[in-house]
C-alpha cells in the first residue's frame, strides 16, 4: 500500500488539471479580468512536467469548458426539451470533445517544455495557437472564447490584434503565462519577469496608438458620419409559440422603430430574429409598417428567411432603403443544430435534440450591402466569431461592420457577453466600427479599436443612437490573416524538431 503522501503527490497534477482548467474557463464570464489572466494559464503549462501529459491536458480542456459553457445545460433544457442529466450529458461531451485540443497541445507541448531554453518559452505558445486555429476550422469549427479574448481588459491587447490578430494575441497570453509556470518550477524571479516585461513593451505602444488614434485615423480618405440606430426589442423566444404575445412582441418593435426614425437618413438595425414569424412579402403587416419606415426617410435592415431555388431557404438580411432596389444578404457559415442538422433524418439521437432546429440552406459566398456611401459587412450572429471570415468582408471592401444576432436562446448568463467580446476583437483586427443589435442584449456600438461606445444590457429595451463614418484602409492583420498562425506551425515544428533531437547532436 502507498503511503499517504505518495498518494497524495499521485493525485497533485489531477487536482491542478481540474482547477487550473476551471480557473481558465472563469476568465471567459462577464466581464474581463486584469490580472489573473497573466497566470491562469500557468497550471496547464506546469502540467507538462508530468507523465501523461495529454490526458492532464485533456482534464484540463474538460474543466475550461464546462465551466465557460455551463449555458448550454439551461438552453438544451428550454430548447432542446431534455432532461436535467440529458442536458448535463450534452454539456460534458462538450466538454470533452473540446478538451482533446487541450489534450493533443499538451502532448505536443510536453517535450519543448521538458528540454527548456527557448523551445521551452516560445513552443507551447506556438502549438497552442496551432490547435486553436485547428479547433477553429476543423468540421464546422467553433472559434469561441478564443485565448487572446482572456486579455479583453489588458490596455493595448485589442489594437494590437489589428496588427497580430486574435491568434497573435493568444500567443502573447501563452508566453505571459510561460513566464509565471517556469518561476514556479524553477523557483527563480528571472523567467517572471520575462514572461510580464516583454508583453508589456510589445503592448505598450498598441495602448497609446488606441489612445491617440480616433475613428478616421489611418483612413485614407474623409467619410460623412451616417446616423443609425440600434433597436434591441427585448423579444424572448417563446417556445412552445405564443401568438398572442408575439403580436405584442411585434408591437413593441414597431413603436420602438417609430420614434428611432427621427432623423431623414438614418439606418434602423434590427436584431435577427426581431419579426419572427412574420416574413416580408408574405405578410402584409410586416410589408406596410416597413413602407411608412421609408416613407418616413429611414432604411431597414431585418432578419428575414428567404426562399431559394427548389426548396432551399436562407437565413437572410435585408436592407430595405427608400428610392433604393432590396439589398440582400445570406447567411454563409450556419451553426450546426441550431439552423441546420448534420446527418438529419439519418440519426434519430440527432433530430431528437434539435426539435426546434432550423433547416437553413448556406449561401456560397457573402455579399456586402450598399448604404449611404458605405458598404457594410454583415456577419449574422455566429458568424462574427470567425476572425478570417470577418476580414474577407473588409478586404471585399467592407467599410463598416453590421452584425446582428439573437441570443435570446442563452438567457443572462455568459453566452451573450462572449458574443459580444467575439465582436470587440473582430472590429479592433479590422480597424472598423462595428455595430451589434441583439434581441434581448447585448447589443453595442464599438470603436474601431474593439473600445465600447456605447452598449446595453441583457433584458433591456431600448434603442441605441449613433453616427457613423466607415474606412476604407486594412490593417495588417486584414491583409494577411494566415501570417500568424503559419508562422506559430513553423516555429512549432522547429521546436519540436529541437526537443526531439539528443542531446549530443544539439548544437
Amino acid at each position: 500500500m502507498a503511503a499517504p503522501a505518495n498518494r497524495a503527490a499521485a493525485w497533485l497534477p489531477w487536482l491542478l488539471a481540474v482547477g487550473g482548467g476551471a480557473i481558465w474557463g472563469l476568465q471567459f464570464g462577464r466581464q474581463g479580468n486584469l490580472l489573473t489572466p497573466w497566470w491562469s494559464f500557468a497550471p496547464f503549462l506546469w502540467l507538462l512536467s508530468y507523465r501523461r501529459p495529454g490526458r492532464l491536458g485533456w482534464v484540463h480542456g474538460f474543466a475550461t469548458w464546462t465551466i465557460a459553457l455551463w449555458w448550454l445545460v439551461p438552453t438544451l433544457r428550454q430548447y432542446g426539451e431534455l432532461h436535467p442529466l440529458l442536458a448535463t450529458a450534452g454539456l460534458a461531451s462538450m466538454g470533452l470533445t473540446f478538451g482533446l485540443y487541450h489534450a493533443l497541445a499538451a502532448w505536443l507541448a510536453a517535450a519543448a517544455w521538458r528540454r527548456g531554453g527557448l523551445a521551452a518559452w516560445l513552443g507551447p505558445a506556438a502549438i497552442w495557437v496551432c490547435c486553436e486555429w485547428l479547433r477553429s476550422h476543423l468540421l464546422s469549427g467553433l472559434p469561441w472564447n478564443l485565448t487572446g479574448y482572456a486579455w479583453v481588459a489588458i490596455p493595448g491587447a485589442l489594437p494590437l490584434t489589428a496588427w497580430v490578430g486574435t491568434y497573435g494575441l493568444s500567443f502573447l497570453v501563452i508566453f505571459a503565462n510561460t513566464g509565471v509556470a517556469l518561476a514556479a518550477v524553477r523557483r527563480r524571479w528571472e523567467p517572471l519577469a520575462i514572461g510580464v516585461l516583454l508583453p508589456l513593451a510589445i503592448l505598450a505602444p498598441a495602448a497609446r496608438w488606441a489612445s491617440g488614434a480616433g475613428d478616421g485615423a489611418a483612413a485614407d480618405k474623409p467619410v460623412a458620419a451616417n446616423p443609425v440606430r440600434l433597436i434591441q426589442p427585448n423579444i424572448p423566444n417563446r417556445v412552445p409559440f405564443d401568438w398572442a404575445k408575439s403580436q405584442e412582441d411585434y408591437g413593441r418593435l414597431i413603436d420602438l422603430s417609430r420614434r428611432a426614425c427621427n432623423e431623414p437618413g438614418a439606418l434602423l438595425l434590427w436584431p435577427e430574429s426581431a419579426a419572427f414569424p412574420l416574413v416580408l412579402g408574405r405578410d402584409l403587416q410586416l410589408d406596410r409598417d416597413i413602407a411608412a419606415l421609408n416613407r418616413a426617410g429611414c432604411s431597414v435592415l431585418l432578419n428575414n428567411p428567404t426562399r431559394g431555388a427548389g426548396e432551399r431557404w436562407f437565413n437572410s438580411a435585408l436592407l430595405l432603403s427608400p428610392n433604393a432596389e432590396p439589398a440582400r444578404y445570406d447567411k454563409v457559415h450556419l451553426v450546426p443544430f441550431g439552423e441546420y442538422v448534420p446527418l438529419r433524418g439519418k440519426l434519430a439521437f440527432f433530430d431528437s435534440l434539435t426539435r426546434n432546429a432550423g433547416d437553413f440552406s448556406a449561401a456560397e459566398k457573402p455579399v456586402l450591402l450598399p448604404w449611404n456611401g458605405e458598404r457594410i459587412g454583415l456577419s449574422i450572429c455566429y458568424e462574427i466569431a470567425f476572425p478570417e471570415e470577418v476580414a474577407a468582408r473588409v478586404r471585399q471592401g467592407a467599410t463598416l461592420l453590421v452584425t446582428i444576432t439573437n441570443d435570446a436562446w442563452y438567457g443572462d448568463t455568459f453566452a451573450p457577453w462572449q458574443h459580444f467580446r467575439a465582436a470587440r476583437f473582430r472590429a479592433a483586427e479590422s480597424r472598423r466600427t462595428l455595430l451589434r443589435a441583439a434581441i434581448t442584449g447585448v447589443s453595442g456600438i464599438i470603436g474601431p479599436d474593439g473600445s465600447v461606445r456605447a452598449r446595453s444590457a441583457v433584458g433591456e429595451t431600448l434603442t441605441l443612437q449613433t453616427k457613423v463614418s466607415g474606412r476604407t484602409d486594412l490593417s495588417p492583420y486584414t491583409k494577411w490573416p494566415w501570417l500568424v498562425p503559419l508562422l506559430c506551425l513553423l516555429v512549432a515544428i522547429g521546436c519540436l524538431w529541437r526537443a526531439r533531437k539528443p542531446a549530443a547532436q544539439r548544437s
